[in-house]
């Protein structure tokens, strides 16, 4: 009752995924990216501990294919797990557990992979990948919402979406930007409006992480909180 997508952006080479599903939270269990390294998606009774191993095991030089064969190989409950996985290169891999019973299946493109399981049509991933490789010079963020996007227009889960999540990383050890819906009748509609409340800020944040000394002072902030501290005492 899952879909989703992982890419590797070609044009600034950020990793980003996009995700969205019935249950709630799913933005705290299945999408798993470092900067420069790679990306693995979890899901269909997800195993959130395959994610971090799966990066291990990039980040120590295996490709998205030895990735994806090896966490299969690990787990003794493999059968009821979905992955995919892209690494630096921009390869890919994706792998469906026999015991998933539901329609699923995935679909790869340049750097990008879409997986389904419990999904309404088999169109759903070849549709993600589509809407994503439509114009390849947007930004990744508008890319992965239009993927998901295509997905739910192509049929999506059998049940109801109420969670979302899209993800990205560059260059930095923390996220470009990381929104998620952990509940709502309308996840991937309120997915894009969180994205585009964030946007004219996420540089900002950067900034304030790797320039502090450098972001002024609100003057209104600074005279609250000097009369708050005078007012009790603390000045």
């Amino acid at each position: 009752m899952t879909f989703s997508l992982i890419a590797r952006c070609a044009e600034t080479g950020q990793f980003g995924a996009v995700i969205t599903t019935s249950n709630a939270a799913v933005g705290s269990r299945c999408c798993h990216l470092k900067a420069g390294v790679g990306g693995v998606l979890t899901q269909h009774r997800t195993d959130p501990r395959l994610g971090p191993r799966g990066l291990e095991l990039l980040e120590s030089g295996c490709t998205a294919d030895e990735t994806i064969a090896a966490l299969a190989a690990s787990s003794t409950d493999i059968g009821w797990r979905q992955l995919a996985c892209v690494d630096a290169a921009g390869r890919t891999a994706a792998f469906h557990g026999d015991r998933i019973y539901s329609i699923h299946g995935d679909a790869h493109g340049n750097g990008c992979v879409a997986i389904g399981n419990i999904i309404d049509h088999p169109d759903v991933p070849p549709s993600m990948i589509k809407a994503f490789e439509a114009d390849s010079a947007r930004p990744l963020g508008e890319r992965l919402l239009a993927a998901i996007e295509a997905g739910e227009a192509a049929g999506g889960e059998t049940g109801t979406v109420h969670s979302a999540q899209v993800i990205a990383v560059g260059e930095d050890s923390f996220p470009v930007f990381d929104l998620r819906v952990d509940w709502s009748d309308t996840p991937l509609s309120d997915l894009r409006s969180l994205y585009n409340r964030y946007g004219p800020e996420r540089d900002g944040f950067r900034v304030r992480v790797l320039e502090p000394d450098t972001v002024p002072v609100d003057p209104k902030l600074l005279a609250d909180a000097t009369a708050r501290k005078k007012a009790l005492g603390l000045d």
